[in-house]
């Protein structure tokens, strides 16, 4: 509390901690908006070299698994020294690699590039909506967190499974929840920020960052089936 206090000379107490909650906000949002642009590049690299292609499903599914908790766990190691941000923004364009797959097979359709457009905007009122409601609501979601996380875990488990089975409807189905349950993550993930329970701003833009990737990624897989125009 004190090197808290002493971070912000001319204030205490209550005002100390305020000021170090908003400046964590305002870095996660910062950094959050940063990281779009390696997500950006990564997809266009992968799209533009033909790499999206070159694994096949099974192969790419594990590099990503592998790959994706890999870098987060070098996110976590690295969050509180000068190295945190650049593994986080080279977490961010592996992600982006990843992304061409799916961001080639919707600009196969006549209107891909809308869909890509709508999905981003899309995505950006759920961000939006999300961080408006973290000043609205007033109660302690820290409880919701767990059911939301045993949520992504029988998500996971349940898209393993369908990338056997091969169902559309199930398909569907999970890229609805998804979105919802990653929605709801935005929500909490903010709000731990704002009520001072997550203090570091690179944790908080990774677990900000992986929902907004995820509600992005359903909300395109659910564009390009129900909207999708084939040449």
């Amino acid at each position: 509390m004190n090197q808290q206090v002493q971070n912000f000379p001319g204030l205490a107490g209550g005002d100390a901690l305020a000021a170090q909650r908003n400046r964590v906000l305002r870095n996660t949002y910062w950094l959050l908006a940063l990281s779009m642009v390696p997500t950006v590049l990564g997809a266009w690299v992968g799209v533009a070299t033909g790499l999206a292609h070159l694994l096949s499903p099974g192969i790419s599914m594990i590099v990503f698994m592998v790959g994706a908790y890999g870098l987060m766990f070098a996110v976590e190691k690295t969050k509180n020294s000068a190295a945190g941000v650049p593994v986080l923004l080279g977490f961010t364009f592996f992600m982006g690699l990843m992304l061409a797959r799916m961001i080639d097979t919707v600009l196969g359709f006549k209107n891909g590039g809308s869909l890509i457009m709508t999905a981003f905007a899309g995505t950006g009122a759920i961000f939006f909506g999300m961080a408006s409601l973290t000043s609205v609501i007033k109660r302690d979601l820290t409880a919701m967190g767990k059911f939301l996380f045993i949520g992504v875990i029988l998500l996971i488990v349940a898209s393993i499974a369908n990338f056997f089975i091969q169902s559309s409807t199930l398909m569907i189905t999970l890229s609805v929840i998804a979105i919802g349950i990653f929605s709801a993550f935005i929500l909490h993930d903010l709000k731990r920020v704002q009520t001072g329970e997550e203090t570091n701003y690179i944790t908080a833009t990774l677990g900000v960052y992986l929902s907004l990737y995820n509600v992005f990624v359903n909300l395109l897989a659910l564009l390009g089936i129900f909207g999708g125009d084939r040449r």
